[in-house]
């Protein structure tokens, strides 16, 4: 692994075996009718930036699967759930009740669970959900397959990273649900394999953006850093609010809150906030997915290059792959199987570590920066 001085990169709860999914019903082409996939994601809401940024990134990848010859056309079939768990198993019983052939793409870890089980009892496939929580990998489900790293990897490297720059009292504000939970989770066992814990904790809830009460908390604990298990609206909120209250310290956040919403959120103050990130960056070519990704780009003219829209279009070049491995005919079955067998390099030069015991997929994180105007280093 490639090293920098300052920045540094890293990687449900219903089981299910293999006898599970010998009841697959079989799902084959009817000529050239479109094998249909169900996405559930905020497209409105406090998140629905991050959820349309990454549902457009994999539309760009499907509209260029359907554009060559010879290849069963695939429709993303989208439905809003504003980021509310309830939604999203009312839109998951809608997919299962029109046959689709998978589940994909779903955003968020309370979303998420809400819908797994019922994915799990109708057998259907459910890849690449925007999650790092380990509610959704342990313990493990044959059905689910993980493209991005876990947030235990996420805070593991961040922990890293401060506790290099000899910075030792961490505060954590988490949102209050399962995602704010893994992430609190994730910071708290990587701080204790450095002997140490959180000096505050201080949470928000879901989809909002009152944040005052948790300003005060971990302000008055006078923390070096604080890291932040939120969505972009709310971290935007805490950050201004923390820093006129007097703090200083630096803001470090999970990939989910989504780097071009918060840096849009924030503007000229996202100036020297902290990232951690899944996926390369959209931006540099060094990569053979980033150079995929921009030469989509350049001829869709439509879509923006960021962070979710790169995970959204790597997501969905991972299932096309597989698809293909599939055979001419896909079966859900199938479809399993191929992505088991895939190769560990993954797509594009993006390792994925897939296996019978194993659908764990990514195990790379790095940090990135965000500058005043728009711009992130990493």
């Amino acid at each position: 692994m490639k090293h920098k001085p300052l920045w540094d990169r890293r990687q449900f709860s219903i089981g299910i075996g293999t006898a599970a999914l010998a009841g697959f019903p079989a799902v084959r082409a009817q000529g050239d009718s479109p094998l249909v996939l169900g996405q559930s994601c905020a497209l409105s809401g406090p998140s629905g930036q991050l959820g349309t940024q990454y549902q457009l990134g994999a539309k760009l990848c499907f509209d260029q699967h359907n554009a060559q010859s010879g290849r069963r056309p695939i429709e993303l079939r989208t439905l809003d759930d504003g980021y509310e768990p309830e939604r999203c198993a009312a839109n998951t019983r809608r997919f299962i009740a029109e046959d689709v052939f998978a589940l994909f793409g779903y955003v968020g870890t309370p979303t998420s669970l809400a819908a797994l089980p019922l994915a799990t009892q109708a057998r259907l496939p459910f890849f690449a959900p925007l999650t790092g929580a380990e509610s959704l990998r342990q313990p493990f489900n044959r059905l689910v397959f993980h493209v991005r790293a876990s947030y235990n990897d996420e805070t593991a490297l961040i922990t890293r990273q401060l506790t290099n720059l000899n910075l030792r009292k961490i505060a954590v504000l988490h949102q209050n649900d399962a995602y704010g939970r893994a992430g609190l989770d994730g910071m708290t066992r990587a701080l204790a394999e450095q002997q140490l814990a959180p000096v505050a904790q201080a949470t928000v809830e879901r989809n909002s953006v009152d944040v005052d009460a948790a300003v005060k908390t971990l302000v008055a604990a006078m923390p070096e850093a604080m890291v932040m298990v939120c969505t972009y609206a709310a971290a935007a909120a805490f950050i201004r609010a923390a820093r006129k209250a007097g703090y200083g310290g630096t803001f470090y956040n999970l990939s989910f809150v989504g780097t071009k919403a918060l840096s849009d959120a924030l503007g000229k103050e996202a100036a020297g906030v902290v990232v951690s990130q899944v996926v390369p960056s959209p931006f540099q070519t060094t990569r053979q997915i980033t150079r995929e990704f921009q030469e989509a780009l350049k001829k869709d003219g439509k879509v923006q290059a960021n962070y979710s829209s790169l995970e959204g279009y790597l997501a969905a070049r991972v299932f096309t792959d597989a698809l293909r491995r599939a055979g001419d005919r896909p079966t859900r079955e199938s479809l399993v199987t191929a992505l088991e067998g895939m190769p560990s390099q993954g797509v594009g030069g993006f390792a994925l570590a897939y296996g019978p015991g194993s659908h764990a997929g990514s195990r790379f994180v790095e940090m990135s920066m965000l500058t005043g105007d728009g711009r992130v280093r990493v």
